[in-house]
């Protein structure tokens, strides 16, 4: 790998905090003040999809684990402290990636103009940041029951492991499925007190689905990855990652139909799920993995994926009790 000029982590050194080549343009972000854009900028807040897409399993846990419970919806409170550590958690995720991956992102033309590598926010600063983020979210999770914060604590290991899976391994997608969707396992246990079959086979559907969509994503960087020596699925699957993505995608319908099913979610679910499989079809059968702007659209598209999910579950639950 060729090396990069690092930037000195000094206050007189600090950049001039720019829009990064892949954020959003006009978001609030950019209204913010400059003293706390480069900060927003880490915790990705001007591209809520990821917060989203770490909502979203924690949402199918607290559903299933609800109807486990024969209950018709999950704890209100337990929601919003779900949304909220998802987005606080998200932040402190992505700063930790952008510290470790401060010299790859720097060789890569959508992602030098990040806060780190571009020098608007020095590396230890983003650490300072990340670790405060992160007890913020400690203080959310000790809401909840004891089973729930030890698990909630032990996914940290995976956070942790997550940035150097792409430097020695093919498949890093693999790897953020595992800790991405560990929210489905706390938000079953965050209802139900207990570990149970439906949340593990949840945990497997979301995982496939996570397997597929982030390589979707990844496709949108697979020429300058393969520059800098940087693995991934997109670059191992390459012209076969359509059929491995409607394997995924199907694994994900079917591991997600059978959690529903073991959890009490009768065939009012089953029904509604099949618009969700239905959505998932679109997408692949829109995908062309050579046009990364297209790659990125439907990536963003997996936000309506988890709505759907979502959907499917209210209406079984209401259908069910």
């Amino acid at each position: 790998m060729n090396s990069v000029p690092q930037v000195p982590d000094t206050p007189d050194n600090k950049a001039e905090e720019t829009r990064p080549a892949d954020a959003v343009a006009g978001s609030w972000v950019d209204h913010t003040p400059k003293t706390i854009r480069p900060f927003l900028r880490l915790m990705r807040m001007d591209r809520p999809i990821g917060s989203w897409l770490l909502f979203w399993p924690c949402a199918f846990g607290l559903l299933l684990g609800a109807a486990a419970n024969g209950q018709m919806f999950p704890d209100p409170w337990h929601v919003l402290l779900m949304g909220l550590g998802s987005v606080i958690m998200r932040g402190a995720g992505c700063t930790y990636n952008d510290i470790i991956d401060r010299d790859i992102d720097a060789q890569v033309a959508r992602t030098r103009g990040r806060p780190i590598p571009s020098g608007a926010v020095s590396a230890k600063a983003a650490w300072v940041f990340a670790i405060s983020l992160s007890l913020a979210g400690f203080v959310i999770l000790i809401q909840f029951n004891w089973l729930t914060i030890v698990l909630g604590i032990s996914s940290l290991l995976l956070i942790a492991a997550y940035p150097f899976m792409k430097r020695i391994t093919w498949w890093p997608q693999a790897w953020l499925g595992l800790t991405f969707n560990w929210g489905a396992i706390v938000g079953f246990t965050a209802e139900t007190n207990r570990f149970e079959l439906p949340a593990l086979v949840l945990y497997a559907g979301c995982f496939f689905w996570t397997l597929g969509y982030d390589t979707i994503y990844a496709h949108q960087d697979k020429e300058d990855d393969a520059l800098i020596g940087v693995k991934s699925t997109a670059r191992a699957l390459h012209a076969l990652t359509k059929p491995w993505l409607y394997v995924f995608y199907s694994a994900t319908f079917l591991l997600i139909l059978a959690s529903g099913l073991l959890a009490g979610l009768g065939a009012a679910f089953a029904l509604a799920l099949v618009v969700t499989g239905l959505h998932m079809f679109w997408q692949l059968h829109l995908l062309d993995i050579s046009r990364p702007l297209l790659c990125l659209k439907l990536f963003r598209s997996t936000r309506d994926t988890g709505a759907l999910i979502t959907a499917a579950m209210l209406l079984g639950a209401v259908a069910a009790f």
